[in-house]
């Protein structure tokens, strides 16, 4: 019988960013938190996997090429994915901020400093497991 690596026992992070600088600096940072990390360059691509679901947190950018953030995760909803999300902008306003906790989605702010970031995703996979 074959061991299994420790590495396929990580909760599984998607990163949506349409900045190629973003979505590496974010796979290394959360990769050395623990995390197995999947980034897709934007919504579109996102639609197309078939591998959404499985996934213990998104991590999305605000301003994607045709839909926003928040649009895709809405559109994801309707699919049933339900993973948990974090949505990450600069300066969301008070319509964003509403919208997405009605949506009962986190914003964390860029730049993205501290581990505000680390926290949240581990808090929501921390959630997303409470949940299934």
């Amino acid at each position: 019988m074959q061991a299994q690596s420790p590495l396929s026992h990580r909760p599984v992070v998607l990163v949506i960013d349409d900045d190629p600088a973003v979505c590496s600096s974010l796979k290394f940072f959360l990769e050395l938190e623990g995390f197995a990390v999947r980034t897709y360059p934007d919504a579109a691509a996102v639609l197309r996997a078939a591998d959404v679901a499985g996934a213990a947190c998104l991590v999305v950018d605000y301003k994607l090429p045709g839909i926003n953030g928040l649009q895709l995760l809405q559109k994801l909803r309707t699919r049933g994915i339900v993973t948990p999300a974090i949505l990450i902008t600069s300066h969301p306003g008070a319509v964003l901020s509403q919208a997405a906790a009605r949506a009962g989605i986190s914003i964390v702010e860029k730049p993205l400093l501290g581990n505000a970031l680390g926290e949240s995703v581990r808090n929501a996979c921390m959630a997303g497991e409470v949940g299934r």
